[in-house]
């Protein structure tokens, strides 16, 4: 039983990928197609907050990486 379980996941996840790019879901242009856009100052906050926040990574920070995330965004204005 164990010999058939590398190649059940092995299987799994092939199909997986491929159900994922014959929908579109992995393209690089599906976040694009959501419909809706950012404004520049939103697109900045976000980039801004989220290299202020990798400086604590969550396994060695806990809840510290999320915490200085949204403080940034709350003090750029914007919604997390």
């Amino acid at each position: 039983m164990v010999i058939f379980k590398r190649p059940l996941a092995i299987l799994a996840l092939g199909l997986t990928a491929t159900a994922l790019a014959t929908t579109g879901l992995a393209s690089p242009s599906y976040a694009q197609s959501a419909g809706y856009q950012i404004s520049a100052a939103r697109a900045a906050a976000i980039h801004e907050c989220s290299v202020r926040a990798d400086q604590y990574p969550e396994n060695d920070w806990g809840n510290t990486e999320i915490y200085v995330y949204r403080a940034c965004m709350a003090d750029h204005g914007q919604q997390e």
